[in-house]
């Protein structure tokens, strides 16, 4: 994994060597723009995907601390180049058929991985709220205990074998223990007795030459490995061996155990070094940012002929000091300064000359910029990951990892970051005992009376503020009240769909072709998991608050929104009209379940809000009772909340809606930032004979409840019987055809094609006519 790492920092130099090359210059080309913008898309997804692999599996707690930031910052990077093809496009959804051709890349590489470490580095807080969920619901009746299950026959004998051969095990070790004592025994008596010299030397040369061939034969091979080239491969096949199914789950949690030592020992080892760089270079830090603030206000003195004022923490405080230069530029700041107070008493006429004047230039801009062509907007992650490249060419890129066997920590590493939180800390303590003594200075030298700064009125939010109620208290409540719910454990790639073939040749016509199931996945991902996942993604990426799964009933938006909480850890908010009908009745309830939900949801963060149907809140048509009229208040305080939320807080607001049509367009989606359009299932996803079994509908959910395949059953015939049909009604028809008691008659009755057919006939399908609505409404 750390060659891993090290071919992902050399690609991502050469990336982004390339776009100082290319991006910097305006392009008047749209179509060499767009094919840039792909190919550098997908360039960065695969660094991506390496940087994550490299993250989740080092134990180096310092190698993971390098690669943190350039994996949040490539993240950021491709959702940075996403905005841009979107702009580019006027569309979503981007197909990069033609660009992985010329590249030799299948189409799986632009399938967004999901770091691990979104989970595994939250486990414990994510395990505590979910068993603090339970026992909430679990007293307020909204949750049924989880009844004991029966054990089957094939169970019961399995159970009953392990324990007897672990019976077995045990008597056989007690066996065992006694010969060895029994050998142990004998020894000593011999040892008693005393062996003679020629014994003792044989006995010796027999180890040792037995030792020093092995030595020999482990260097031939590896030697012959080399020679042959194929070494790694060897090292590959004996390292990464895929275990047992039964003992993948102990092995991945012992390695994740391991990882939680090795990054707690770590932590006790920074606490340890901290404290050392306090006792022996906190006082020689005191003492000289004492005299460097000292020498500064005497400087000052002598130029202005009195103190200066103290910096006030929101100026960087005592920071703002240090970055004086001299006091030729203090001079020649106080020279600028008093210009322009005269330039300030002059009459009015030359501050509208300017003003115009500065009107008028930035038309002339906008003309350039339009003749220039295009050019990539600023970025926030540039800067970080070229930090990130030259920190992994100082520090790592020479190390040598093979002789660090245990991974251990670098003692300087840690002492060198360690030293900027003791200088931090210190010059805290420094500011305040300077701060006195120029009070002390003005009041005796200067004769200044130093008062209180008055404090700015602090702007009352128009939301609601429950500063009395603690967060366990709105947890609670919110959770007994049914808004607070549990998510369904089920992850993204549970959503089952392939790449549509027939979607180039229908762009080359003209048309814009239905995003596919893995666009979907995608657009999931970029908008949703990946910047509530990561913090720094979140707070610098482009910013998204609001998302809308649109699509007939059943083709799976609900499940994608529990899929997002389930790779984020998030908690998740039910604000469905059905939902909240009867519990927070009238304006100043909705008001106040609103900030009730935004301030435990910031506090617990990430978090995700849902509103299922939620074009009712926007119907065209007048509100007939009390709920429809809280709903569409609801609707009107939307914009309100979102206003609410900024980059630092990983809130998103999803919502989720069949008939989008009945909406009010506008202010629909004024509130929702992203539109995603879920289709029904083609044909390649029902059936996929040429793909793996996980990526089609049929034969994916007839192995998972329990089916097999016969020659009887005829799988392209139900893809084609099934086409307009959603994969929730195929799931509804496998889920009724194996019942439990047809999935005891399976032995000797196997299933037949008919019955499924017959159980699809009782559905209604999405027409073509409902889907063209879709597509002319959004």
């Amino acid at each position: 994994y750390c060659k891993m790492w090290a071919d992902a920092q050399k690609d991502l130099d050469t990336l982004l060597q390339k776009e100082r090359e290319e991006f910097l210059q305006p392009e008047t080309n749209l179509g060499k723009v767009s094919k840039m913008l792909a190919t550098s898309y997908i360039q960065y997804m695969e660094i991506f995907r390496n940087l994550a692999a490299a993250y989740d599996n080092l134990i180096h707690r310092q190698k993971r601390a390098a690669i943190r930031p350039v994996l949040d910052s490539v993240m950021g990077r491709i959702l940075e180049i996403k905005r841009e093809m979107v702009k580019l496009d006027n569309s979503e959804c981007q197909y990069l058929d033609d660009i992985l051709m010329e590249l030799n890349r299948p189409l799986e590489d632009i399938e967004i991985p999901i770091p691990k470490y979104f989970i595994e580095e939250n486990l414990e807080v994510l395990q505590q709220r979910e068993k603090t969920l339970d026992e909430i619901l679990l007293n307020a009746g909204l949750q049924e205990q989880k009844p004991s299950k029966a054990v089957t026959l094939p169970e019961a004998i399995k159970l009953i074998q392990v324990a007897e051969r672990a019976r077995q095990g045990r008597s056989r070790a007690v066996f065992m223990k006694k010969i060895y004592l029994e050998e142990k025994r004998t020894t000593k008596q011999e040892e008693q007795t005393g062996q003679s010299p020629d014994d003792a030397a044989t006995c010796i040369q027999k180890v040792w030459r037995g030792y020093i061939q092995r030595k020999k034969t482990e260097k031939m091979r590896e030697e012959e490995m080399i020679f042959l080239g194929i070494v790694s491969a060897f090292i590959f096949s004996s390292c990464f061996q895929t275990a047992p199914p039964h003992l993948e789950a102990t092995s991945s949690f012992q390695k994740c155990a391991g990882t939680v030592r090795a990054l707690q020992d770590d932590v006790q080892d920074e606490i340890s070094f901290k404290d050392e760089l306090k006792e022996t270079e906190g006082p020689h830090i005191k003492e000289t940012l004492q005299d460097q603030i000292s020498q500064c206000f005497t400087e000052c003195r002598h130029i202005t002929g009195r103190f200066p004022d103290y910096p006030p923490e929101k100026a960087g405080g005592s920071k703002a000091i240090f970055s004086e230069k001299s006091p030729e530029q203090v001079i020649e700041e106080l020279a600028a300064k008093q210009e322009a107070e005269k330039t300030d008493q002059k009459g009015g006429n030359e501050k509208e000359q300017k003003e115009k004047l500065k009107e008028k230039k930035p038309q002339k801009a906008g003309k350039k910029e339009e003749d220039e062509g295009w050019k990539m907007g600023p970025s926030n992650f540039l800067s970080i990951l070229e930090e990130g490249s030259s920190q992994f060419r100082v520090f790592w890129q020479n190390r040598d990892n093979e002789s660090d066997f245990l991974q251990d920590h670098d003692p300087e590493l840690i002492k060198e970051g360690k030293r900027e939180e003791v200088e931090e800390e210190i010059r805290v303590q420094v500011a305040e005992l300077m701060e006195e003594k120029l009070r002390n200075l003005k009041l005796h030298v200067d004769g200044e009376k130093i008062g209180t700064q008055k404090k700015g009125g602090v702007k009352l939010q128009v939301m609601l503020s429950l500063a009395h109620r603690t967060i366990d208290s709105l947890y609670q409540e919110l959770a007994e009240g049914g808004l607070l719910i549990k998510a369904q454990a089920v992850n993204l790639s549970d959503y089952i769909g392939t790449y549509d073939c027939l979607r180039s040749s229908l762009r080359g016509t003209g048309a814009q072709p239905l995003p596919s199931a893995p666009d979907v996945r995608q657009l999931v991902a970029l908008y949703g998991i990946l910047p509530l996942g990561s913090q720094m993604v979140h707070e610098n990426a482009p910013l998204v608050k609001s998302l809308l799964l649109a699509g007939p009933t059943g083709v799976g938006k609900k499940m994608l929104v529990h899929a997002i909480c389930t790779e984020t850890g998030a908690n998740l908010f039910n604000l469905t009209p059905s939902n909240i009908a009867g519990k927070y009745p009238g304006k100043e309830g909705l008001l106040m379940m609103l900030h009730m939900v935004l301030k435990v949801g910031k506090e617990l963060q990430p978090s995700v809000v849902w509103i299922g149907d939620t074009e009712k809140m926007f119907s065209k048509a007048a509100p007939k009772g009390e709920d429809e009229m809280n709903s569409k208040r609801l609707g009107k305080m939307l914009p309100q909340f979102l206003k609410a939320l900024k980059a630092k807080d990983r809130v998103l607001l999803v919502g989720t809606t069949a008939r989008p049509f009945e909406a009010n367009i506008g202010p629909f989606c004024k509130v929702y930032q992203k539109i995603i359009l879920i289709p029904r299932p083609d044909y390649m996803s029902r059936f996929g004979k040429y793909f793996k079994s996980s990526w089609f509908l049929w034969k994916h959910f007839i192995l998972q409840n329990g089916g097999a395949f016969s020659s009887l059953e005829n799988l392209s015939c139900l893809a084609q019987v099934s086409d307009g049909f959603t994969q929730g009604h195929i799931l509804d028809v496998v889920q009724t055809v194996l019942s439990e008691l047809r999935l005891l008659q399976m032995p000797r009755k196997p299933l037949k094609t008919v019955e499924f057919a017959t159980s699809l006939a009782r559905h209604i399908p999405v027409y073509k006519t409902l889907l063209q609505t879709f597509e002319v409404t959004f």
